[in-house]
């Protein structure tokens, strides 16, 4: 099968930062499905792996969002058969979706959305996991619950922030205040659901007091590590910090005094260790693919960029390397 991989870590612009090769078509598991790759998407974690990860051996093949039709299924495998159309995030630990097939544990699969194409789908699985969980596994929200209480997103533009605006709105009573810095990323973020929108390049204490919202809950998706002093100021006692990027340090002792929860959310962490409760992510898979198909979900999508391809896939990672990606680039299967 085709598939699209590297061999040395480091620079996009690098000879050969990714190339097409010929690799073996994945044997799978009891649990597994065989699934013909469509469309796929880029996300923050392809371009880290890509740069920081030599491959053990030989050519890695990385991708971490997909969504195509299932081909072949294991022997133990119930929730899908031959010919259903899927999504799904993948597995950090098994290789990639950047290839003409791919191997998935069907507990972390949803299926596709009808009313999307295969390429837009696969803007939404990595995401929406993401910002599911930072809202009802950190925050332990209950569908419904929050009216009087207000989240804070910082990176409101990006591929999480599109979609956990519009989950908190669809699925919560929170006020949603979202940070945005450009003229385009503020239209963005408002078009997402936000309630209120402010500038992470200028004081988030002061304009939250602006605003007179003091928030519960924060989900910090980037820039974590220069924000973190301002978070502390501005939260609620016993409130609840969220975070996904990769500061180098955080002053985590700075919380103690207002009591307040600190989290990390890293959606692989199911699939990688192989939790009991790894099924939640085919559940809110499938109840995400309803909500799109309900219109009450807009796709995150900004950008297509052709058919899978070497060229299309340095693209793709030149773009979110860029740190001014708005929602999600995808690409058709090969």
């Amino acid at each position: 099968m085709k598939a699209i991989g590297y061999k040395q870590a480091g620079p996009i612009d690098a000879p050969d930062a990714l190339i097409e090769f010929e690799a073996e078509t994945p044997e799978l598991n009891p649990r597994d499905l065989l699934v013909e790759v469509q469309g796929i998407s880029v996300n923050p974690v392809d371009v880290k792996v890509r740069a920081n990860f030599a491959p053990e051996q030989g050519t890695k093949i990385i991708g971490y969002d997909a969504a195509g039709v299932v081909r072949q299924v294991g022997s133990d495998v119930s929730k899908f058969k031959v010919g259903d159309e899927v999504f799904y995030a993948g597995d950090l630990t098994r290789p990639g979706t950047n290839s003409e097939l791919h191997a998935v544990d069907e507990r972390i699969v949803g299926k596709k959305p009808k009313s999307l194409g295969f390429a837009e789908a696969a803007g939404f699985p990595l995401t929406s996991i993401t910002a599911w969980e930072i809202l009802f596994d950190s925050f332990a929200l209950q569908e419904g619950e929050g009216k009087g209480e207000s989240l804070l997103i910082i990176g409101g533009a990006g591929g999480v922030g599109s979609i956990l605006i519009q989950l908190a709105k669809q699925l919560t009573g929170l006020t949603v205040v979202a940070t945005a810095s450009r003229p385009e990323t503020i239209e963005w973020v408002q078009k997402m659901g936000a309630d209120h929108v402010i500038n992470h390049r200028e004081s988030l204490v002061d304009q939250m007091k602006a605003l007179n919202l003091e928030p519960r809950y924060v989900a910090s998706l980037t820039g974590s590590g220069g924000h973190f002093p301002a978070i502390v100021e501005l939260i609620k006692p016993r409130g609840h910090i969220t975070l996904i990027d990769d500061p180098q340090s955080l002053d985590i002792k700075s919380i103690k005094l207002k009591a307040l929860n600190f989290s990390w959310e890293f959606m692989f962490a199911r699939s990688m260790f192989q939790t009991d409760d790894i099924e939640k992510q085919h559940e809110l898979l499938n109840r995400v693919s309803e909500l799109i198909d309900e219109g009450a979900l807009i796709s995150t999508v900004t950008n297509h960029l052709g058919k899978m391809s070497a060229e299309t896939l340095i693209a793709a990672h030149k773009q979110q390397e860029s740190s001014r990606a708005i929602g999600k680039n995808v690409l058709d299967g090969f």
